[in-house]
């Protein structure tokens, strides 16, 4: 991808807001790639997670939020562990999908739109994840009704999913967390 990089991108002001919200020095990643080599999820991703950082370094606000990369991560922190400069790449991406939902843009594929809601509203809903319901819920909002359907008997009879959500200690304080977290709605007060 070529992007053209103006004065005003280097400003610093996007640098400055995601080192903040994601409390990393991102200026410390001298590009070695080793994220990028390691990441389970890179073959998906348009563009690598050392090319999201050198974006956030260089102030291009629109090209970072805009990539398909900031969602498709799976926080899974191989990068993190890999990077030699302790650069937590994982919390920067979070903190670009923050900055992303919070200005109104979200992921341009409405299938990752789709399974981060789910994902969430399972979590908040069960305390901890629910793989029936997430599967049966992002299976039915996602259009793909019958998917997975003839691997759960089998899943079910080996033990590997429980047909019942689990039970949580300190649900509903959860559940009260999750609504402090909710952003308000738009056009409201």
């Amino acid at each position: 991808m070529k992007w053209q990089i103006t004065s005003d991108d280097l400003r610093g002001d996007f640098l400055r807001q995601v080192e903040a919200e994601s409390r990393q020095r991102i200026l410390a990643c001298y590009q070695c790639g080793k994220c990028s080599a390691g990441c389970p999820v890179a073959p998906e991703m348009d563009i690598l997670p050392n090319q999201i950082i050198r974006l956030v370094q260089l102030g291009m606000k629109d090209q970072a939020l805009a990539s398909r990369a900031i969602w498709i991560c799976a926080s899974c922190a191989t990068c993190t562990t890999r990077c030699p400069q302790e650069v937590d790449i994982a919390r920067v991406i979070d903190a670009l999908r923050n900055i992303a939902i919070r200005e109104g843009r979200s992921s341009p594929e409405r299938e990752i739109r789709v399974f981060n809601q789910v994902f969430l509203r399972n979590l908040a809903s069960h305390g901890r994840l629910y793989e029936v319901g997430l599967i049966r819920d992002y299976n039915l909002l996602s259009g793909h009704l019958f998917k997975d359907v003839l691997k759960a008997p089998v899943m079910f009879r080996k033990g590997k999913i429980n047909p019942f959500p689990p039970k949580v200690k300190g649900a509903r304080e959860l559940k009260a967390l999750f609504q402090k977290l909710r952003p308000p709605a738009r056009g409201g007060a």
